[in-house]
């Protein structure tokens, strides 16, 4: 089936693929916005021990995600891994440090010979879900605004050569953060977590004082990240996109480009479009008292939107992943991607993928089966 497809359908089908778990990692994340509300939504010990707890059912499910997004990545467009990866090496590695953090206070939190307190991992986990999804959200914004790396593809085909590609800073990633657009999207994901987790709570914890301080809190952390979300869009759709000779190859500066990719793909502008009026819903409705299940409309246009957004990053001859260094250099779905048997082996592996996202769905709902509760938490052989 795969093998009869051409190269380009492959990378287009493995670049589909990449914008899904991105999506999916970016609902997930809800659980580090849970993280940064803590204390402000919990202000006894028990209600912190509820909202951890609920928490703790789902944060292994953001960090498989977020391996699997880079496993996928590393599979089918190896270049980018290792430019990204092995260039921008202090953001992944802060990054890393944070979900190492959160693995560690979920585990030792509750621990009777806790000798740091669980106060301490509540620290821990505030920080994990504060850095972690700006960092995150930093780093996609490269995507479209660019990163200072070279590579010299006439080592692609030598086997001894070290090194292909090279970072031409000595921050290795963290000037990303010295552009505002940049800084933008990674306020706006991790405004749009908080606002997930609190959609989240409202659904999930059984305990009046929690949902009232969460919808309280709604409004609040809505604000901030429609301004920061509008003018990552506004700027986006305004400034020159990279776009791609398809002939040739070449790399040049198209103004308007992410602007003509949404106009020129109309499927994709339509699950944008969609994805914003889900947020939105899922936000005003449970404000309005319509619902509690706000968190499924707001995570459904959070995945649609992302996805969209992954979608024009490297489709309609757009390169992904921008050299600032040196424009030739800027990565494609066409460049970076892996050879054409590779891709067509992956491509039956990755019909395992509906099998996996089911069982996570059921697992789901088998742990949200009922709402957790106080005396739910004093009948649990493992508390966290």
């Amino acid at each position: 089936m795969f093998e009869t497809q051409s190269l380009e359908f492959l990378q287009i089908y493995w670049w589909i693929i990449v914008s899904i778990l991105g999506a999916v990692l970016v609902f997930l994340m809800f659980v580090q916005g849970g993280q940064t509300l803590i204390y402000t939504v919990g202000k006894t010990e028990q209600q912190r021990t509820l909202i951890v707890n609920s928490l703790g059912r789902k944060w292994e499910f953001t960090f498989t995600t977020l391996v699997t997004f880079g496993g996928a990545f590393f599979a089918s467009f190896p270049l980018f891994y290792s430019t990204s990866f092995g260039g921008a090496y202090w953001v992944w590695m802060a990054i890393l440090f944070c979900f190492i953090l959160q693995a560690v206070s979920y585990e030792y939190r509750s621990k009777p010979n806790n000798i740091l307190g669980s106060k301490t991992f509540e620290i821990f986990l505030f920080i994990n879900g504060a850095l972690g999804t700006i960092l995150i959200g930093t780093a996609v914004g490269t995507f479209f605004t660019g990163a200072n790396f070279s590579v010299d593809k006439m080592r692609l085909t030598e086997m001894a050569s070290v090194t292909i590609s090279r970072w031409e800073t000595p921050w290795h990633g963290l000037e990303a953060v010295l552009n505002l657009q940049n800084v933008a999207l990674g306020l706006a994901v991790f405004f749009l977590a908080r606002i997930i987790a609190l959609l989240y709570f409202m659904n999930n914890i059984s305990n009046e004082e929690i949902f009232n301080r969460s919808k309280k809190q709604l409004l609040i952390n809505t604000i901030p990240f429609l301004i920061f979300f509008l003018f990552f869009v506004g700027k986006l759709l305004l400034i020159s996109g990279f776009a791609v000779r398809p002939i040739t190859g070449e790399i040049y500066m198209e103004p308007y480009k992410y602007l003509h990719n949404l106009l020129a793909n109309p499927i994709i502008l339509v699950l944008f479009l969609i994805g914003v009026v889900l947020v939105l819903y899922g936000i005003l409705s449970s404000l309005l008292k319509l619902t509690t299940n706000g968190i499924w409309f707001a995570g459904s246009g959070t995945f649609l939107t992302v996805f969209a957004l992954f979608l024009v990053a490297g489709l309609n001859n757009t390169a992904y992943y921008p050299s600032l260094a040196s424009l030739q250099s800027s990565l494609t779905i066409q460049n970076s991607s892996s050879s054409f048997y590779t891709l067509t082996v992956m491509s039956y592996v990755s019909l395992l993928v509906p099998f996996v996202i089911a069982y996570i769905i059921y697992a789901w709902r088998s742990i949200n089966n009922n709402k957790i509760d106080s005396k739910e938490l004093e009948n649990e052989s493992h508390a966290y």
